[in-house]
C-alpha cells in the first residue's frame, strides 16, 4: 500500500510541476507581450499576442477534459465527468468488437505459446520452492483443519472392511501355499522353524522351570521341580531335534500333516470359507479396529511434525521437486506442448468470444459505477502531464504562427501598398 502511495504522489508532483511550467511560459508570452506593448516593437507584439491565444485555448480545452475551466459550466466542458456514462459504453463495445475477436485472439494466442512459457518459470528453482512453500504452509493446514478425523477413520475402516469382503482371502491362502508342495521350499521353511522354537526353547529354560514351579505340589518343597523341568526340556528338544531330520518319522508325520492341510486348502471349499471367515472376524476385533484408526492418527502426526521444519521438510521438498521436474518434462515433450497449448487456446476462445457481450457490458457497467469527480482526477493524474505539453506547444506554436502572419503581413503592405 506505502509503495502505491508513494507512486500517486510522485504522480502529483509531475504533474503539478508541468502544470507550472506551461503556466510559466504563458506568463512569459504576457510578460513579452507587455514588452512589446510598451517599446512598440511590433513582430514581439504579434509573436506575444499569438503565443497568449494559443497557450489560452490549449489549456481551456486540457481543463475542459476534467473539469469546468474556472468552475464556469460552460456547455461542453467538464467532459470525462459528465460524459463517464457514453464514454463506458463505448468503452465496453469498442473492446468486445475489435479486442474480442477471433482472428486477433488467435493470432495472440498462438504467439504466447502458454505451455513453453510456464515450463520454462515452473522449472526455476526458485518459483518451484514458491509453490512448494504456498502448498507447505497455506494448503496441506488447511487441508488437515478443514478435515473431521472421525470422518476419515470412519472411511478407512468402511473402505478396509469393503476391501477384505470384496476379496475371497480363502483363495489367496490357497494360492499362496501351494508353492510349499513343490520343491525344497517347504522343507527349508520348516527346517528354519524348528532351529527357531529350538532356540527360543532354550532361551526360556528358567520361563520352564518357574511354570513347572508353580504347578507341582507345596509338600515336594521343589525336590521334583528340577527333575520335571529337565524331563520337559530335554524331551522337547528331542522332539524338535528328531523333527530337524528331514528323513525322522516325526518330520514325515508332519509333512503328512502339512500335505493334507494344504490339500484341504486347495481342494475344500469349505475349508476357504472357514479361512476367509476366520481372518474377516479377526479384522473385526477391536485391537485390530483401533489399529486402523490409529493409522490417520500417524499419518497426520508424520505430516505435521515434517512441515514444522520448514525449508527441510521432506514434503516441501519432494513438491518443489516434483514440480521442477515436471516443467523440465513438459518442455522437452513437445507433443503435450502443443494439446496444452490447444486445449488452453480453444477454451479460452470459447469462453471469450462466447462471453464477449458480458465482457463489454461488464466494462460498461463497472465505468457507469464509478464517480465521475474521482475518475476524472484520476485520469488527470495519468496523463494530465502529458497533456501539459498541449499548452506548451499551443504557447510555442501559437507564437510562431503569429510570427508568419505578421510577416505576411509585412510583406503584403510592403510589395502591394
Amino acid at each position: 500500500m506505502k509503495t502505491i502511495i508513494d507512486q500517486d504522489m510522485a504522480k502529483v508532483q509531475a504533474l503539478k510541476k508541468m502544470k507550472s511550467n506551461a503556466l510559466a511560459l504563458l506568463g512569459v508570452a504576457v510578460l513579452l507581450f507587455i514588452i512589446a506593448i510598451y517599446f512598440e516593437i511590433p513582430m514581439l507584439q504579434a509573436f506575444s499576442e499569438a503565443a497568449m491565444v494559443g497557450g489560452i485555448a490549449d489549456w481551456f480545452a486540457v481543463v475542459a477534459l476534467f473539469r469546468h475551466p474556472l468552475g464556469i459550466p460552460i456547455w461542453h466542458t467538464a467532459i470525462i465527468p459528465t460524459k463517464k456514462n457514453e464514454i463506458g459504453e463505448n468503452l465496453g463495445n469498442f473492446v468486445s468488437e475489435e479486442f474480442l475477436n477471433r482472428e486477433k485472439l488467435e493470432v495472440k494466442l498462438d504467439e504466447f505459446n502458454f505451455a513453453s512459457k510456464a515450463s520454462d518459470w515452473l522449472s526455476q528453482k526458485e518459483n518451484a520452492d514458491n509453490i512448494a512453500n504456498a502448498v507447505a504452509v497455506n494448503i496441506i493446514p488447511g487441508i488437515l483443519k478443514t478435515i473431521k478425523d472421525e470422518d476419515i477413520k470412519r472411511f478407512i475402516q468402511v473402505q478396509f472392511k469393503e476391501k477384505l469382503e470384496g476379496v475371497n482371502l480363502g483363495n489367496w491362502v490357497a494360492v499362496a501355499l501351494e508353492p510349499l508342495q513343490k520343491g525344497d521350499l517347504k522343507n527349508q521353511m520348516l527346517t528354519n522353524l524348528l532351529e527357531v522354537m529350538s532356540s527360543e526353547l532354550t532361551n526360556n529354560k528358567d520361563l520352564i522351570r518357574q511354570k513347572v514351579k508353580a504347578s507341582t505340589p507345596f509338600l515336594s518343597f521343589g525336590l521334583a521341580d528340577k527333575s520335571i523341568t529337565e524331563g520337559v526340556f530335554n524331551g522337547l528338544q528331542d522332539f524338535l531335534n528328531e523333527a530337524k531330520n528331514p528323513d525322522s518319522e516325526v518330520r514325515l508325520k508332519i509333512d503328512e500333516y502339512i500335505f493334507n492341510f494344504l490339500e484341504k486348502v486347495k481342494n475344500s471349499e469349505e475349508m476357504r470359507i472357514k479361512i476367509n471367515d476366520m481372518i474377516l472376524n479377526f479384522a473385526g476385533k477391536k485391537e485390530v479396529q483401533d489399529y486402523i484408526n490409529g493409522i490417520w492418527d500417524e499419518i497426520k502426526l508424520s505430516i505435521s511434525t515434517d512441515l514444522e521444519k520448514g525449508d527441510n521438510s521432506s514434503i516441501k521438498k519432494s513438491v518443489s521437486g516434483f514440480i521442477r521436474i515436471f516443467g523440465n518434462g513438459l518442455k522437452e515433450d513437445h507433443v503435450m506442448t502443443d494439446k496444452i497449448n490447444n486445449f488452453i487456446k480453444n477454451d479460452l476462445l470459447s469462453v471469450l468470444l462466447n462471453n464477449k457481450k458480458v465482457i463489454g457490458d461488464l466494462i460498461s457497467s463497472t465505468v457507469k459505477s464509478w464517480d465521475g469527480k474521482e475518475v476524472s482526477e484520476k485520469l488527470e493524474l495519468e496523463i494530465g502531464k502529458d497533456l501539459q505539453y498541449i499548452r506548451i506547444n499551443g504557447t510555442l506554436v501559437g507564437g510562431f504562427i503569429g510570427l508568419i502572419i505578421y510577416g505576411v503581413e509585412w510583406l503584403y503592405h510592403y510589395f502591394m501598398i
